[in-house]
């Protein structure tokens, strides 16, 4: 599996800082607003409008990658990637950090959507091995943007913007060199089929119980900091530790116990577990060790439950994967485009700990629309014939995208 040619790498390397950009802004979230003047909910404002565009964006991906190829698609989306950090590390007021973040959000979801597909064309081996790989560079991305986010950050809370951008300069030149020409789609994708595809129940179901957890996920990841009042370095730490677990529990324990017990009855779990979490955090949100040790917890469950909804929307529906996939990010992103915003504005206004209780609220919806929609997703555990790498890895890109 490691064995891979030169173009393999070169997309696995970008993926890499294209997944940093989810928690790479987590420990400059506090130093944003004691330098602008900003309040919890203004800053928070930098996901949801990274996650709103990179929603709605999920819905065109698959018509232009069909369109001009997957290579153009991934160049793309990283030189749009770069231009979004830089001028969004330029600016002095928080509207204009929030706008060219949302930029950044419209590159990553064009990269994302395209980044699996083209690591399956290239690489060596099994289609099986060629998803753990990609998974290895998603779960890497997410453990080190944190981590990166907070050093950068000690400096200025400029620099972790600038360091995504010279990064993504890098994996850009990498990409044009490195990954052959592809070319356009025989059949390119309808902008109408992702709606079409909400019609059947059972992807429907996935979607909305994906919107709903993301609730509880984006007011983990958006509001913590500013509970925990810590300085950038800290802040990274914590949220490293959180990608790590997240990383571990996404590609070695949810096959094992999707495996064990079944996808649905793993989800259940992962959930209960990630919403007595936020319970716990919503009750000791004035202790710091309890939401640093929930912080890192949380990835465990996280990194269950994302992998296993995203294999449960390949199942959901009969229609294209790819196209099941556009459908189901963009109905998700509403829940973790709205969530750091409300978080904020909750705590700001009512109280510090009922963030927590209301993502933990989401959560437990979350569950109950699944439990109630369980019928239309019997056949998840159902063995599907083989699929051509490219279908399926194009599918999954989609899906995979930060995530979760």
């Amino acid at each position: 599996m490691w064995r891979q040619p030169r173009p393999v790498w070169a997309v696995a390397f970008a993926s890499v800082i294209a997944f940093m950009g989810i928690g790479l802004v987590d420990p400059i979230l506090k130093p944003i607003a004691d330098d602008l003047g900003a309040t919890p909910s203004q800053v928070s404002l930098l996901f949801t409008s990274y996650m709103a565009v990179m929603g709605v964006a999920m819905l065109i991906t698959g018509a232009v990658s069909s369109r001009i190829g997957a290579k153009r698609t991934l160049l793309t989306g990283l030189a749009i990637i770069v231009v979004g950090s830089a001028l969004a590390g330029l600016q002095d007021g928080v509207t204009g950090i929030v706008m060219f973040r949302a930029v950044w959000g419209l590159g990553n979801a064009l990269f994302v959507a395209t980044a699996l597909a083209t690591i399956v064309r290239s690489a060596r081996g099994s289609t099986a091995q060629a998803i753990i790989l990609y998974e290895a560079a998603l779960g890497v991305g997410i453990a080190t943007g944190p981590l990166i986010g907070g050093l950068l950050g000690e400096l200025s809370w400029r620099g972790p913007f600038f360091g995504v951008a010279v990064l993504m300069v890098l994996a850009l030149v990498l990409t044009s060199i490195m990954l052959p020409a592809t070319p356009a789609a025989a059949h390119p994708t309808s902008l109408a089929d992702p709606f079409r595809a909400l019609k059947h129940r059972g992807l429907l179901v996935v979607a909305i119980t994906a919107m709903l957890y993301n609730f509880g996920f984006f007011t983990l990841l958006a509001f913590t900091p500013f509970a925990l009042e810590m300085g950038a370095i800290q802040i990274g730490l914590i949220f490293f530790g959180w990608g790590v677990l997240l990383a571990f529990s996404s590609v070695v324990v949810a096959p094992w116990l999707q495996h064990r017990f079944g996808t649905l009855p793993s989800i259940f779990g992962a959930m209960t577990l990630f919403g007595l979490i936020l319970a716990a955090m919503a009750v000791f949100t004035m202790t710091k060790p309890v939401l640093v040790v929930g912080v890192v917890l949380a990835g465990f469950a996280l990194g269950i439950n994302n992998t296993l909804i995203t294999e449960s929307v390949m199942k959901a529906a009969p229609v294209e994967r790819g196209v099941a996939s556009a459908a189901y990010s963009f109905v998700r992103f509403a829940g973790g485009a709205v969530a750091p915003w409300l978080a904020g504005k909750l705590g700001e206004e009512i109280s510090v700990h009922v963030p927590f209780w209301v993502g933990a609220g989401a959560v437990v919806l979350a569950m109950t629309v699944l439990y109630a929609g369980r019928s239309a997703l019997a056949h998840l555990d159902d063995k599907e014939p083989a699929e051509s790498p490219d279908e399926e890895l194009l599918d999954e890109a989609m899906a995979l995208s930060l995530t979760d």
